[in-house]
């Protein structure tokens, strides 16, 4: 049994930070590889003849790279528009769902017996099931009338019901109630409600506010709840269920839609603020069904009506196991995907992509002496001239499982941790340990352990105009801050073009689409048009020239691209909602919003967000228009930075040697213990071996040293206004 040390620093200079030669080799250098993140969290199959255009000598902001998305792009699906007389035309998606936004498994004032089931995916949700609203709001051209058409995917709805305007003049009304209850009757159906995809005949429409007693005008700014259920022909085309519930949307009257929070009385829907909307538009409104574990899952709350369809068709891709075709969620009832059974590799980690994304989160919490196989292990050997190759034997990275029982055992595990204590301001201590890795087979020369990151928001991030990035980085540090931050330039394995690299912990895939085909060759040995041959993972320079079938299609791989870009981010938990006089307030709503902004402010203070970028705007060039012009608060600057000598491996990707990682977006921590499933569960930083938000900021070392001294230097009641706010995100 053959044991490692999880990290070699790599040369230093006097004052501790890697040396001017070895930076140089860092941004000069052009590297054969980048390995496997499958999980999202690694680097990309490209192979080691691959040409890879050097960052230019001086600044490592410009070069000669191709933006992702050229500024003529059209859009996928139109969202809103106005027309010539003033009427505002608005896009509602929707898919089904079992219950109500505000049931929470029990009744509101009996004792807590578990979930709703508001935020779940019910069967056969991926098929015929997919729907949506055409708003017409002609109030903003000075007329008193809402039309609302249904439009339908796919198939045909019968029987589709439609209530509008929460009854809060009702002290009953808390889980659901509405003041209109109506139906899509269609006038060419003999006025029933038989609603046919492609057809715009099914309508409604109402002429004044209903959630005043009597009813008044409607102006602009009027608040409508939309609580659509749709029904399918009976029996069901496919088998599957008939009658669905469906999303809890507030449109606002000569506005749009928009993500909401309860307010007084009884949890009203009410706007969230600006200041809120980590994800703009697209971030997902509070929930008050008690299902904080299933938060990211679920779409941009803005998506369109035919997105939503790419979305849960991508979303089945995701869940499916390329072993034996079936979901992940109920696996004896939904149809099994025959297309995909029997394409899982020889060698793998997991047979679906959800299995190492915990609900969408985070790899499981590595357990001591068990097999590391949710995450990543990148491996490599040193080649000529600071080049790096695939480890002979693993390749990309480690492929921890096989399907014959005569392979070889590859495991790799957490033998012991290194444990070191660090004493804060007033005395308290903190606990640091680093892991030691044991290898079942031959230990790798050179590696890297990732643990799978959630996939929230990151079609926002892709969004994000290249200029936008590359105006906070710093790499000469003009400003003296300490603090540089360089863009990853990645080439992309299909075309060859130079873009910015986005995704990964060092930044090394530039689209959803790589990031996708990457993760599905190296964690699972499937392939695709990104990499189509398995000999990519071992870094053959020729895995590309097949003209075999892959055994995901273009279409497959773009439909899980744009599930993982119509993701939505929860809003900021940072309000106090309008629960009814003694009722239980559901545990992820029970915040301070006081020591919430005063964490934030010492957030700031202690520079964290010179690195942890607060606020951007996304470009205008994106296929989704969901995306477009959202002003989000990922909190990254999507750039490397140094980390110093103890966050590095042995390991440089692309251009980024083993202390450089990218600034790992906030959004969603405070959600973790949610969706990990206990607070237990979390792990922070690439490797995981931050047990708590405390003890990540402890391991931040190079250019964010100073941050760290300044938050340790903190009183324990502002360390812990800090810990709330990232809480919060």
């Amino acid at each position: 049994m053959r044991f490692a040390k999880s990290t070699i620093p790599p040369p230093l200079d006097s004052s501790g930070r890697p040396s001017a030669s070895s930076l140089a080799t860092v941004f000069a250098a052009v590297v054969s590889l980048t390995a496997c993140g499958g999980n999202g969290g690694g680097d990309s199959a490209t192979p080691p003849n691959a040409p890879v255009t050097p960052t230019p000598s001086g600044t490592g902001v410009t070069a000669e790279y191709t933006p992702l998305y050229a500024a003529d792009t059209p859009i996928v699906e139109q969202l809103q528009y106005t027309e010539p007389d003033g009427t505002l035309v608005t896009f509602m998606g929707a898919r089904p769902t079992e219950r109500h936004a505000r049931e929470r498994g029990e009744a509101w004032d009996a004792p807590d017996q578990g979930p709703g089931r508001y935020f779940t995916f019910p069967t056969f949700y991926f098929q015929n099931r997919t729907f949506g609203l055409e708003i017409r709001d002609e109030v903003p051209a000075g007329r008193q009338r809402i039309e609302v058409i249904l439009h339908v995917n796919d198939g045909t709805f019968n029987g589709t019901t439609f209530s509008l305007f929460r009854n809060i003049n009702n002290p009953n009304v808390r889980d659901f109630g509405w003041s209109l209850n109506y139906g899509f009757n269609n006038p060419e159906e003999g006025n029933k409600p038989i609603c046919h995809a492609g057809q715009r005949t099914c309508k409604m429409s109402f002429t004044s506010n209903w959630r005043t007693s009597p009813h008044s005008p409607l102006k602009i700014g009027d608040k409508i709840e939309l609580a659509p259920a749709p029904r399918l022909q009976s029996p069901a085309i496919d088998g599957g269920g008939e009658r669905y519930y469906s999303f809890e949307q507030l449109y606002v009257v000569g506005k749009g839609m928009r993500p909401w929070y309860g307010i007084v009385p009884n949890l009203d829907s009410e706007p969230l603020p600006d200041s809120t909307l980590l994800g703009g538009q697209a971030s997902v409104s509070y929930n008050y069904s008690e299902e904080p574990h299933r938060v990211f899952q679920q779409m941009a709350n803005n998506i369109g009506i035919g997105n939503t369809k790419r979305f849960v068709q991508g979303r089945r891709l995701f869940h499916t196991s390329f072993a034996d075709g079936k979901h992940s969620e109920h696996p004896t009832t939904n149809p099994i995907f025959t297309e995909h059974v029997g394409q899982l590799g020889p060698r793998y980690n997991q047979s679906r992509c959800i299995e190492c994304h915990t609900a969408n989160g985070r790899s499981p919490a590595p357990v001591l002496g068990a097999r590391l196989d949710t995450l990543s292990v990148l491996t490599g050997v040193a080649g000529a001239n600071g080049t790096v190759l695939p480890d002979p034997i693993y390749g990309l990275n480690v492929q921890q499982r096989a399907a014959s029982t005569t392979a070889p055992d590859y495991a790799v595990s957490v033998a012991s941790y290194d444990k070191t204590v660090r004493t804060l301001a007033g005395g308290e201590q903190v606990e640091l340990v680093k892991p030691v890795y044991t290898f079942k087979g031959p230990v790798p020369s050179l590696f890297s352990v990732r643990q799978a990151p959630q996939v929230i928001g990151m079609g926002l991030l892709e969004a994000v105009a290249e200029p936008t990035i590359l105006a906070l980085a710093d790499p000469d540090d003009a400003n003296g801050d300490g603090v540089r931050g360089v863009p990853h330039w990645v080439n992309d394995p299909e075309t060859g073009k130079v873009h910015l690299g986005r995704f990964g912990w060092k930044a090394t895939k530039a689209s959803l689409r790589h990031q996708v085909g990457d993760a599905l060759v190296k964690d699972m040995g499937v392939t695709s048009p990104v990499f189509p041959s398995r000999s990519c993972q071992q870094g053959a320079p020729d895995c590309r020239s097949t003209t075999a079938t892959t055994a995901v299609s273009d279409t497959e791989l773009q439909r899980m691209s744009d599930y993982l870009s119509l993701v939505g981010v929860p809003a900021q938990r940072s309000l106090r909602s309008g629960y009814p006089e003694g009722i239980r307030v559901s545990p992820e709503h029970d915040v301070n919003p006081q020591l919430i902004e005063r964490g934030s402010a010492l957030f700031a203070q202690a520079r964290c967000t010179t690195c942890h970028t607060p606020q951007m705007t996304t470009g205008n060039t994106h296929p989704f228009a969901e995306l477009r012009n959202q002003t989000i608060r990922p909190y990254t600057d999507l750039l490397l930075h140094d980390m110093g000598p103890e966050l590095a491996d042995t390991l440089t990707e692309g251009q980024a040697g083993p202390s450089l990682w990218r600034t790992a977006p906030l959004w969603g921590v405070g959600s973790l213990k949610y969706v990990q499933g206990g607070v237990q569960n979390v792990r922070y930083l690439h490797d995981g071996r931050a047990r708590t938000l405390t003890e990540a900021i402890g391991w931040h070392g190079g250019e964010a040293t100073a941050s760290r001294e300044l938050f340790e230097a903190f009183s324990l009641e502002e360390r812990a206004a800090v810990i709330a706010f990232l809480e919060s995100l």
